[in-house]
């Protein structure tokens, strides 16, 4: 089944459901609430009724009452409610006295009995709200009649009750009126969403057809234009766009061999020195070379040997880092004790180059982190500042708890950064010689710092300290995001 159709017949099950069952449920709410309305009618003609009986004197007089009826009941009108055309009056009253026995009934055929045990009259006399519903005949469920009674007063005393009385059914026309229009609302309804479904489907299956055909002649190498995404001439650029785009650059990197030609070319260039030193050397060792000059050629073998095992060791953990789809195992880190654990391994070295290493000194932020990479990152950034520092000089790692994370610090007295190398220290193999020694690194050490970090969803940042040296940041979340 094609995206489209599952998309249009999914969206009418689903809106087809919903306009079901609330229309049912409409439907259904309709009666009682007609006759909630009904009822409160009722309510303000018994209260209306019953204050016209109301007197100071020692008799119910429904002399008024009983005339009302008569003439009412005498008259003709037509009067057209909305689409209902009503020609007689359904209404009833009867009034009983103390005792609940009925002494005046307007159909004239309870007149006499005992309706004292009926909630209406009950209630009513007790100065409660006295209602009821009874079916006139018990068999018919469509029979009910409900009853509203309200007290009357004589000299301040409960005397009598007045009943209105209407037959339930008398709303029947109109529910059947409103329940017509909402199935015909509902149909109209359906009708939109089926035309919203098309509309959608379009909208969202021809982008894809369209990057499903454009993805195809970048299959075959052909040239084609970005295809235009929106049939619908509507709304700006969104996550199809930015597909393509993606796709773009991933055909300008397939084409052009960029990343690989690139990455390539600078290892064969960086193995490229150290091999020429190792061949040179290796081509003028022989048998009749002095000891000392021999020792010193065979040192400078070894020592561009290490040089080129550390750059493909450094090359792998980088690869390995940035293949990783998720950071593995990761616990929490007491970030201070964890830092100075690292500055003591540097000891040996800083003695050495008369270097003052400073530990941090804000125990307690605790971070979440993968301690390999924490590890690495941060040996990778200390060891950077020892060999751009002069001898004599000091480094000091600090630690501040912001709101975003522990924001780690490394300070360094060295020379600083040049100003055309700032914008690529990040590249892979690209190095600075180091003030002592002239020699460079393997150039992979800040690419495997930046990955790291930016893995925890955390940042970086190198730059020139006025006073002078360096100064790294590194902001690493408490928690990997």
């Amino acid at each position: 089944m094609k995206i489209r159709t599952r998309l249009i017949v999914g969206f009418l099950i689903v809106a087809g459901a919903a306009f079901y069952y609330l229309t049912d449920w409409i439907i259904k709410e309709l009666r009682p609430n007609y006759l909630k309305a009904m009822e409160e009618s009722l309510v303000d003609s018994a209260t209306l009724l019953a204050s016209l009986l109301s007197s100071d004197k020692d008799t119910i007089d429904c002399t008024v009452l009983s005339d009302a009826f008569q003439k009412a009941s005498e008259r003709t009108f037509k009067a057209k409610i909305h689409d209902v055309i009503k020609e007689r009056m359904n209404i009833r009253t009867y009034v009983t006295d103390a005792t609940g026995r009925v002494i005046f009934d307007s159909k004239q055929k309870d007149t006499g009995k005992d309706f004292s045990r009926w909630n209406d009259v009950r209630l009513a006399l007790k100065g409660e709200y006295g209602a009821r519903s009874t079916r006139s005949d018990p068999d018919n469920p469509n029979s009910s009649v409900l009853y509203v009674a309200s007290p009357i007063f004589l000299k301040g005393k409960v005397a009598g009750v007045l009943t209105v009385c209407k037959p339930a059914d008398s709303v029947t026309l109109f529910i059947n009126n409103a329940q017509k229009k909402i199935l015909l609302t509902g149909i109209f309804a359906g009708l939109a969403v089926l035309l919203f479904s098309s509309l959608l489907s379009i909208w969202v299956t021809v982008p894809i057809h369209r990057i499903t055909a454009f993805t195809r002649t970048l299959r075959d190498r052909k040239n084609s234009n970005v295809p235009n995404l929106h049939p619908l001439g509507i709304l700006g650029r969104n996550e199809m766009d930015e597909l393509v785009t993606a796709l773009v650059e991933m055909r300008d990197a397939l084409e052009n061999k960029k990343y690989v030609e690139n990455y390539v070319q600078t290892l064969t260039h960086e193995l490229k020195s150290p091999l020429s030193a190792i061949r040179g050397a290796a081509e003028l060792i022989d048998d009749q070379m002095p000891p000392d000059e021999r020792r010193r050629f065979l040192e400078n073998i070894n020592s561009e040997t290490i040089r080129i095992q550390s750059m493909i060791e450094r090359l792998l953990e980088l690869s390995n880092l940035e293949n990783l789809a998720g950071l593995k195992s990761t616990e929490p880190v007491d970030i201070a004790n964890f830092l100075k654990n690292i500055t003591i391994s540097f000891e040996p070295i800083c003695i050495k180059k008369r270097i003052r290493l400073i530990p941090p000194e804000n125990p307690g932020i605790t971070i979440t982190a993968e301690k390999f990479l924490l590890r690495q990152s941060m040996v990778n950034i200390i060891q950077n500042a020892i060999d751009f520092s002069p001898s004599g000089e000091s480094i000091s790692v600090g630690i501040t708890s912001e709101q975003h994370g522990a924001v780690i610090t490394i300070d360094d007295n060295g020379p600083g950064i040049p100003d055309y190398a700032l914008n690529r220290i990040y590249e892979r193999f690209y190095s600075l010689p180091r003030p002592d020694s002239n020699l460079k690194s393997t150039g992979l050490g800040l690419s495997f710092v930046k990955e790291a970090v930016s893995l925890h969803g955390g940042s970086v940042d190198i730059i020139n300290r006025s006073s002078g040296g360096t100064r790294v940041t590194v902001v690493w979340p408490y928690n990997p995001s």
